[in-house]
C-alpha cells in the first residue's frame, strides 16, 4: 500500500525544487546575483518617490531636485549596464563593471546629500511640520538605499567570483536503482 504525502511533506518537497530550480538559474545566470541587488534598491527608492518628492517640494532645498533626477536616471541606466557587463558565456565586459560602480558612487553621493540637506532641515526646525512624517520616511529610506547600493557595488565587483562558486555547487538527483527481477510483469485479472 502506498503511503500518501503529508501536506507538509508536499511543502518540504515543493521548496526543494523551488530551491534546485533557482540555483541552477544562478550557476546559469550569476549575473542575477547583482541585478538582484539593484532591483531591490530600485523598488525602495521608487516606492517611497512620493514622499522624497514632498520633501523637495517642502524643503526647496539647493540641488534637491537634481540629486532625486540624477538617483533615479542613474538607477535605472545602472540595470542597463548589468545586464550587458555580464554577456552569456563570454567574459565580463570590465569597463562597463566600473562604469557600474562609478554610478553606485555618484548615487550614494546624491543620497548623502540629499540626507545632509534633510537633516539639516529638520535639526533647525526650519520645515512645514504637515510633512513632518514625509520628511522621516525619506531620511530613513535615503540611508537604507545609501547601503543597498554600497552592497549592489561589492556584488557587481564580486559577481566572477560568485560565478565560480556557483559552479561548483552539484544539483543533481540521486535516483534510486530499480532492480529489474523484482517487476512483476505479468497482468493481473
Amino acid at each position: 500500500m502506498k503511503k500518501k504525502n503529508s501536506f507538509f511533506g508536499k511543502l518540504l518537497n515543493g521548496l526543494k525544487g523551488f530551491g534546485r530550480r533557482f540555483l541552477i538559474t544562478l550557476k546559469k545566470n550569476p549575473q542575477f546575483i547583482p541585478l538582484g541587488m539593484l532591483l531591490i534598491s530600485f523598488l525602495i527608492y521608487s516606492l517611497n518617490l512620493t514622499d522624497v518628492s514632498d520633501t523637495t517640494a517642502t524643503l526647496q532645498g539647493k540641488g534637491m531636485g537634481l540629486c532625486e533626477f540624477l538617483t533615479m536616471l542613474f538607477s535605472i541606466l545602472s540595470m542597463i549596464a548589468v545586464l550587458n557587463a555580464f554577456p552569456k558565456r563570454k567574459k565580463p565586459n570590465y569597463a562597463l563593471v566600473v562604469l557600474i560602480v562609478v554610478i553606485s558612487i555618484v548615487i550614494i553621493v546624491a543620497d548623502f546629500i540629499y540626507v545632509t540637506k534633510v537633516s539639516n532641515t529638520l535639526f533647525s526646525g526650519e520645515y512645514n511640520k504637515k510633512y513632518y512624517d514625509a520628511y522621516i520616511t525619506t531620511y530613513n529610506m535615503l540611508y537604507i538605499h545609501m547601503v543597498l547600493m554600497a552592497i549592489t557595488a561589492v556584488t557587481v565587483v564580486l559577481e566572477p567570483l560568485f560565478a565560480k562558486l556557483l559552479k561548483k555547487i552539484k544539483i543533481k538527483i540521486e535516483l534510486e536503482e530499480t532492480n529489474v527481477a523484482n517487476i512483476d510483469l505479468a497482468e493481473e485479472e
